[in-house]
């Protein structure tokens, strides 16, 4: 895994934020410079349960997998961020070690802002603060359903779940392979055939040189409400 550094796609991104335009023209200066990525390859643990939590994090490519330690080799379900995506934000907020694992599911690059920054943010932006909750009320809806769909152990119901708009916002291309929606859904990857050959003979998605594609999100949405009731 190579080390932080600024870089300009970092800067890019950062940009774009909604928060980003109303801050003042030394804070957007400070945060522009103070900004680093990480990067790290496929099945690479990029950032560590139990250490020190350097900052808020958003994927600016790739795909990771977030995870408790006691999870691992039980059937467990796991949390996806995509890029374009921002997580940590509990993690930033209390002062402990990080409580997951950070794992790349493919060739990743991350941004860190610092924080020192976060917290300055938290503590004067109201654009900031607004967003945080924002992004916080998707987090707990995400974390409901994964506790939900954990009960019900329905693989239907997980590999649709992870296939919905509750988890990729930014995208709806969201070109997993069926490896890497085995592992967010915790469930092997003939059990993750079947089922997507199932929602490939309803047209809800496309299976092309391994990669899911959801085409439908209306049909999406019906089967997962039927494997509820079901």
């Amino acid at each position: 895994m190579q080390a932080m550094f600024s870089a300009p796609s970092a800067q890019r991104f950062i940009a774009t934020q909604p928060w980003f335009h109303s801050l003042s023209p030394g804070r957007q200066e400070e945060v522009r410079d103070a900004v680093q990525t990480l990067q790290g390859g496929k099945g690479e643990t990029m950032l560590a349960a139990g250490t020190a939590v350097q900052g808020w994090h958003a994927v600016l490519s790739g795909l990771v997998m977030l995870h408790s330690p006691e999870a691992r080799g039980r059937h467990s379900a796991f949390l996806g961020v995509p890029d374009g995506e921002w997580f940590g934000e509990g993690s930033a907020m209390k002062p402990e070690p990080r409580r997951y694992h950070v794992v790349a599911l493919r060739e990743t690059r991350l941004l860190c802002l610092p924080l020192p920054l976060f917290s300055a943010l938290r503590d004067t932006s109201l654009a900031f603060n607004q967003y945080l909750a924002n992004h916080l009320n998707m987090r707990l809806g995400q974390a409901m359903a994964i506790i939900e769909a954990g009960r019900m152990r329905s693989p239907e119901h997980r590999v649709a779940l992870y296939l919905s708009p509750l988890f990729w916002r930014s995208t709806r291309r969201i070109l997993l392979t069926q490896e890497e929606l085995g592992h967010l859904a915790g469930l092997s990857r003939q059990t993750v055939n079947r089922v997507l050959r199932t929602l490939e003979a309803l047209r809800i998605v496309t299976l092309d040189l391994g990669r899911v594609a959801v085409v439908d999100d209306d049909a999406l949405r019906a089967y997962l409400a039927a494997t509820i009731d079901n």
